[in-house]
C-alpha cells in the first residue's frame, strides 16, 4: 500500500519542492483507524483510498493509483466508493483538496462534477479544495 502511494505522488516531489503530504502519512494509524481502503487488481494493490466521515461531509484525504494502472478508471472507482460511503453514512457531501501542481488530480474531480471551493497555502502546500453535493441514489 505504501508502495502505491510512493509511486502515485514521488513524481510531484521536485515540483512541489518537497514529498507531498500522502507520502508523509502514518499509514499504521490511518488503518487501525478504519479509514483506509484498496483497491487490489490481481492480488496488487493498484489503488488506495483514505477517507475519514465528519459531521456534515466525507473527508477524502488520499487518492493513490499506481501509476501502470493510471488512466484505467481506479481514481474514479475509488472517488465512486467514497460517494457510496457518505451516502450510507447519510452525508450529502464530498470534500477533498489536492496540490495545485497535480493537473491530472484536478481533472479527475471536476470531470466528476467536484467544483472548487477555495485555494490556500498550508503547511507550505498550495492546495485546492474542492467538493461534490451528493444528489439521488446513484
Amino acid at each position: 500500500m505504501v508502495e502505491c502511494v510512493t509511486a502515485a505522488f514521488e513524481v510531484f516531489t521536485a515540483r512541489i519542492g518537497k514529498p507531498p503530504a500522502p507520502m508523509l502519512a502514518d499509514y499504521r494509524a490511518l488503518i487501525a483507524a478504519g479509514r483506509v481502503r484498496l483497491l487490489e487488481v490481481d492480488g496488487a494493490v493498484v489503488g488506495v483510498l483514505v477517507a475519514e466521515p465528519r459531521p456534515d461531509h466525507l473527508f477524502v484525504d488520499v487518492v493513490a493509483v499506481r501509476p501502470a494502472a493510471q488512466r484505467q478508471g481506479i481514481g474514479r472507482r475509488l472517488m465512486g466508493f467514497a460517494e457510496q460511503e457518505a451516502r450510507r453514512r447519510g452525508l450529502v457531501e464530498v470534500r477533498l483538496y489536492t496540490h495545485e501542481v497535480m493537473h491530472g488530480a484536478l481533472a479527475l474531480y471536476r470531470a466528476l462534477d467536484y467544483e472548487e471551493s477555495e485555494r490556500r497555502l498550508e503547511d507550505g502546500y498550495a492546495r485546492v479544495y474542492l467538493r461534490a453535493r451528493l444528489t439521488g441514489d446513484q
